[in-house]
């Protein structure tokens, strides 16, 4: 990348990475089914490097019906076998199945409480909780909030949502903003409207 913008170093020069980085990272999401997808695909990530599920992130929308959970929640075994040779995604059958328990979770949780999003955003008192590191050294795994968030997505029924995990779900959907300070996103992913 030749844009001269100063930004985290964790994209490298990818340019998947650094339009991800630049566009989508920290940015807040509001969207019941965004906030389903992208806490799944956090899950996926699990042991692994966040550019593999990135590289993967068209093939997965296309094999879980573009994560839309009233689907997701009717998969049956053949479903699984299926997903489980599609060389698209990760084919760990603790993973696979993990999408489609979420996706019940979300619907019951949707059905008995209303917003997903209002749970999720709750945990960090419905704004962004914005950081001000200078180095990634700086930067946590986890946090109280991430902490709570993952005993609640638990007994909820969700799995694949341990803290570490949540951690990353908060910072990816603009929860947390964990962008440097010197970074050319910080400041505007720093207080950012709320759009219904």
């Amino acid at each position: 990348m030749n844009d001269k913008k100063q930004r985290c170093p964790w994209p490298g020069t990818d340019p998947l990475y650094v339009d991800y980085h630049d566009n989508v990272w920290g940015r807040p999401v509001y969207d019941d089914r965004e906030l389903f997808e992208k806490l799944c695909l956090d899950g996926q990530q699990a042991g692994l490097a966040w550019i593999t599920i990135l590289r993967k992130l068209d093939t997965y929308r296309q094999a879980y019906d573009q994560f839309e959970p009233t689907l997701i929640a009717q998969y049956d075994e053949a479903k699984v076998e299926l997903l489980l040779q599609d060389k698209g995604i990760v084919r760990n059958r603790l993973k696979v199945n993990s999408i489609i328990r979420n996706a019940k979770a979300y619907l019951a949780y949707q059905q008995n409480h209303g917003s997903f999003s209002d749970f999720l955003w709750q945990f960090v008192g419905g704004e962004p909780i914005v950081n001000h590191w200078t180095e990634m050294s700086q930067v946590p795994a986890t946090s109280v909030e991430s902490d709570a968030m993952s005993k609640a997505l638990k007994q909820a029924g969700f799995n694949f949502v341990g803290s570490t995990i949540c951690y990353a779900f908060m910072q990816a959907v603009g929860m947390i903003n964990d962008h440097l300070v010197g970074c050319h996103c910080y400041h505007q992913c720093a207080v950012p409207p709320k759009t219904p």
